[in-house]
């Protein structure tokens, strides 16, 4: 089985003997595409900044800086725990799908995908 490890930001093949061209590209092409949608969300004018978590709780990409990053991670990451485990107590068929978080500054965007949070912070609209 072919496995993917992730270097520098790019996924490197760890056993050329057993990998195909195809699951290669199909790594690739994932990648290039997170990084697109990515590139899409930045590009708004409201947003501060993205942070993309992993299953540690753990930023490995962001546009902040890394205190702040490591701040929001920490905590967005508890709160989506609870906020899925309280869903799924309601209705175990349902899931979290979109967190949203309103101040009077800021709104968060957190969504959560099977090992990661994409978390958005984004000016208020007034």
């Amino acid at each position: 089985m072919t496995q993917f490890l992730k270097y520098n930001g790019y996924f490197r093949l760890s056993s050329l003997k057993s990998a195909t061209l195809c699951e290669w590209l199909r790594c690739v092409c994932s990648v290039a595409e997170v990084e697109e949608t990515l590139r899409r969300i930045e590009a708004h004018k409201s947003v501060i900044g993205t942070i993309v978590v992993n299953a540690d709780g753990i930023p490995i990409r962001t546009t902040l800086d890394n205190s702040t990053a490591n701040q929001y991670a920490g905590l967005f990451r508890q709160l989506t725990l609870m906020a899925r485990s309280t869903v799924r107590d309601i209705d175990p068929q349902n899931d979290l799908l979109v967190l949203r978080v309103r101040s009077k500054k800021h709104e968060i965007l957190v969504a959560p995908e099977n090992d990661f949070l994409l978390i958005v912070i984004q000016n208020e609209c007034e």
